[in-house]
């Protein structure tokens, strides 16, 4: 047997501790190679739109190139801490470090070397429907055709090949510093009953409560002000949380007889505190890690969901149109055009007239063309007293200008002030959502001075052909200015194909951060299965049950998974609300449906994990 199949054999031998760290480069390469396929889409060149998303994707590739480099770093640094007993047997069978970190490279170039062609091929293969997939979400202005896309395998291929090539370079030279006696002790160092420091574990309930309780009480821009020192606070918290507070729950877990005692509660809280002492910097990174795709998925789910909604609201009409050059010509073509798409739509004009009131131009209307707009979206009518005036908020945006309007009044040419009353505020989406304004009655708009300038303004409903209003709208929007015409059926769409991309590419990289997160997870399990092998055999042989041994095994992986998630869940939850703050719009639906897909997936991997580690601790009983 050469040295290279030796090197070779070694990594078919550890295939379990290696599925993990394959599957999950294997995923990163084929993500880097989806973005890279559709960086490269021939129809992706030429269109500004489409070149955007195309700069876009490049962006994407770029940032899980970088991670993907800090992934492999540490998955390999986590490879050699298990195997720290294996090199020091074979350094007493002869071989030297030379030959050890000569192994390791050509480990991990095998690895790397085979996750990036089944990645690229397990691409190629849903390419297909990857690229169908992207043409529905990116909402593009062309067809994704399927293609053989040479630049992007070559790409990807070289990459990954120059990233795993420098990573083995880094772990085999790391490898010098490892004494024989300390790789023949491996894990087996006595390190004492852990502690937690009471000052600090105070310090770490501290940060976090200041941290959410910050972060919940910001509103608007304060959101954006607070956003470092929070980050800052919670992260070093966080990190306090598992190297501490974990450590002094535990502790005063085991000091209680009734919980310590209770059945097979004794084995699960033995080495408890020493794993999650040891896990403390994984479980760390797990939560940030996680923090970070919750956080983003949902801050762009979120953010979506708020400008769609936010459009609708704002535009309660099919069409709109502000008149100020060509009026009829514009008009009669709106007109026509509904009328080529067999559209019926109901149809109401106004003036918008506005007068100079304390130095600022205000729109005041009257109460006819207020109900006629009013009747046109199926709101109720108001009656205005004569001698009396009303401030119209727009429903669902506030403008935070209705309450300098109430400090104000207005003046009539017969010499009658009006002045409206705060408890009188009016809110409706009859006219449109450019601030507030003032409502008087009819006989009143007449005593009005002359007005500073006014803007003609026509609204459109749909009664039928309702199926037919975006392509008017695309016909429209083209032919007249986006100022002027609004269709929102069209303006809707024009949101998504703007917003799309940036969905796609953060779902895509959340999605890499969190399978990573797992990954990390998995690495350190495995890491102590030799350790749990030999401590379940010698405990079976005192009367442990396969059930007893199965409960402790699924609370103790279900503690290592759902530790750090569980942080993170909590770490996003505040986030995405915060963020709610911010825009003063509710995302709960959406953190909600962010975060527990989430979880749901973390469930999945745990059951799946857990059902691999008991089969291994089984068989060596």
């Amino acid at each position: 047997m050469t040295f290279r199949q030796f090197a070779f054999n070694n990594v078919t031998r550890n295939k379990r501790l290696y599925a993990a760290y394959f599957l999950s480069s294997m995923f990163t390469v084929m993500v880097f190679f989806a973005f890279s396929i559709f960086a490269f889409h021939p129809a992706l060149s030429g269109d500004e739109m489409n070149m955007s998303v195309a700069q876009g994707m490049y962006i994407s590739a770029g940032i899980i190139y970088v991670f993907s480099f800090f992934f492999v770093l540490y998955s390999m640094s986590s490879f050699l801490q298990s195997r720290k007993k294996e090199f020091g047997l074979l350094m007493i069978q002869g071989m030297s470090m030379k030959q050890i970190r000569t192994m390791v490279f050509l480990e991990n170039m095998v690895i790397g070397f085979f996750a990036t062609i089944f990645g690229i091929g397990i691409g190629l293969v849903f390419a297909k429907g990857i690229l169908m997939l992207a043409e529905n979400v990116l909402v593009l202005s062309g067809e994704l055709n399927f293609y053989f896309p040479i630049l992007a395998i070559l790409l990807t291929f070289v990459s990954f090949m120059i990233l795993f090539f420098f990573i083995s370079l880094f772990v085999s030279y790391v490898l010098r510093s490892k004494k024989l006696i300390e790789l023949i002790k491996g894990n087996k160092k006595s390190k004492g009953e852990p502690k937690a420091n009471l000052f600090l574990t105070l310090i770490a309930v501290v940060l976090l409560v200041a941290g959410y309780v910050v972060a919940l009480m910001a509103k608007g821009m304060e959101v954006l002000a607070v956003m470092l020192p929070v980050i800052i606070v919670v992260s070093i918290g966080t990190y306090l949380l598992f190297t501490q507070l974990s450590v002094y729950v535990i502790r005063k877990l085991k000091n209680n007889e009734n919980v310590f005692w209770f059945k097979t509660n004794m084995i699960l809280f033995s080495d408890l505190s020493f794993r999650m002492k040891d896990n403390a910097r994984t479980f760390f990174l797990v939560a940030m890690v996680s923090t970070v795709a919750f956080s983003a998925i949902g801050t762009l789910y979120g953010f979506q969901t708020y400008l769609t909604a936010g459009t609708k609201i704002t535009n309660p009409n099919s069409f709109t149109y502000y008149a100020y050059d060509n009026e009829e010509q514009d008009v009669a073509l709106i007109n026509e055009v509904l009328k080529e798409e067999n559209i019926k739509a109901n149809q109401e004009q106004m003036m918008f007239n506005y007068y100079e009131i304390e130095g600022a131009w205000v729109v005041i209307a009257k109460e006819s063309d207020f109900n006629r707009f009013a009747a046109l979206i199926g709101e109720e009518g108001v009656s205005i007293p004569e001698g009396k005036t009303v401030v119209v908020e727009f429903d669902g945006v506030p403008f935070n200008q209705t309450e300098e309007l109430l400090k104000d009044s207005i003046q009539l040419n017969s010499g009658k002030t009006l002045v409206p009353k705060k408890d009188e505020v009016i809110y409706s989406r009859a006219l449109p959502a450019t601030a507030s304004y003032y409502l008087v009655s009819d006989k009143d708009y007449q005593q009005l001075p002359a007005p500073v300038d006014e803007t003609s303004y026509y609204a459109w409903q749909a009664t039928s052909g309702e199926q037919n209003v975006f392509a008017a709208g695309e016909k429209l929007s083209k032919e007249l200015p986006r100022h002027e015409f609004t269709s929102v059926d069209y303006r809707l769409y024009e949101t998504n194909q703007m917003y799309a991309p940036i969905l796609f590419v953060g779902l895509f990289i959340g999605i890499v951060f969190f399978v990573s997160a797992g990954s990390f997870l998995y690495f350190r399990l495995y890491m102590d299965v030799e350790e749990d092998k030999q401590k379940f055999k010698s405990i079976s042989k005192m009367g442990l049950s396969e059930n007893e041994m199965k409960k402790v095994l699924s609370r103790q992986t279900a503690i290592l998974f759902f530790a750090p998630i569980l942080v993170a869940l909590i770490h996003g939850a505040v986030a995405l609300t915060a963020l709610s703050h911010m825009f003063e719009y509710n995302l709960v639906k959406e953190s909600v449906i962010v975060l527990s897909v989430f979880f749901v997936i973390q469930i999945f991997y745990y059951f799946i994990v857990r059902f691999y580690y008991y089969r291994q601790i089984k068989g060596a009983l």
